[in-house]
């Protein structure tokens, strides 16, 4: 086996897709292929998977991944649907122009990075991407947040509890959560009020308390499960296109994550869409002067 194979774990039952991160001696650090979770395995605990469509647990998690996607197109619509009464018109959207919340999505997984920044640009969320390694995000976001200037920061990555370890409460418990927390805290830094930056950290069985004290909105994992690649970005593209006069519908977003409320929580936050008029995509050409 080398570094990039896929496997699963026979201890486990083949229940997840990993793809092999790196190699230690007899011992393989493996990130999920679906799902945000960090782990590591004995070799001799692995089996080789060459048609990963054969697994149950990846067909399913792949529904849901599609699934997850159709609700955002649906709901994207829906949120910004309400404006149309205001313009009126036969095509009332032609009518104005949206700014829905920038993002900046830092991510210790280039291919869900990719993916991630692939679904903002088909809900036309703008948004810009960085891939580093979770201990490098507080240091990246020191350099990105006035760069980008953001409505909205996503945090992510590979997480996990550390084998043997039972007390939740201890950040030393986790494999990346420390990190998540020290990026955490230098976003709120930059941007303490909690409407003005909407801050989204977190990954499979992070540490959720720990996470929302250092000043983040949503956060993972209240259950200490895992949460699937995509609903950091569900819970961005619902904050983005929700109406900065309107609070988040907390409970409808979590309840659409694949996670749901085990995997995925957060606080009362206001929405950082806009509108403004006209659209001058829309006008017609101006007549020439003089």
């Amino acid at each position: 086996m080398k570094q990039g194979d896929l496997v699963v774990r026979k201890s486990y039952g083949g229940d997840m897709l990993f793809r092999i991160a790196s190699l230690h001696d007899q011992m393989a650090v493996l990130r999920g292929t679906d799902y945000r979770l960090l782990a590591d395995s004995r070799l001799d605990d692995l089996q080789s998977v060459r048609n990963p469509d054969e697994l149950g647990g990846t067909r399913r998690a792949r529904i849901q991944a599609n699934e997850s996607l159709r609700r955002m197109r649906e709901e994207r619509e829906q949120l910004s649907s309400p404006y149309s009464a205001m313009t009126g018109g036969a095509n009332p959207r032609r009518s104005y122009f949206e700014m829905p919340g920038k993002v900046l999505h830092l991510d210790g997984d280039i291919n869900y990075l990719k993916k991630s920044m692939a679904v903002y640009s088909q809900l036309q969320v703008p948004a810009e991407g960085a891939h580093c390694h979770e201990s490098q995000m507080p240091q990246a976001l020191l350099h990105l947040l006035p760069l980008v200037r953001p409505d909205i920061v996503v945090i992510t990555g590979h997480d996990g509890v550390l084998k043997n370890r039972k007390d939740w409460s201890d950040l030393n418990s986790y494999k990346n959560s420390v990190n998540f927390v020290q990026a955490v805290r230098v976003a709120r830094d930059y941007e303490k009020h909690r409407d003005s930056l909407i801050v989204i950290a977190g990954a499979c069985q992070s540490h959720f308390e720990a996470l929302l004290q250092a000043g983040s909105n949503f956060a993972s994992s209240p259950g200490r499960i895992m949460i699937h690649a995509l609903d950091p970005v569900y819970v961005a593209v619902r904050s983005a296109y929700t109406p900065f006069r309107e609070t988040i519908n907390i409970s409808d977003v979590i309840a659409h994550t694949i996670s749901g409320m085990q995997g995925v929580g957060g606080i009362e936050t206001m929405g950082r869409y806009r509108i403004g008029v006209p659209n001058l995509k829309a006008m017609p050409s101006s007549a020439s002067i003089g």
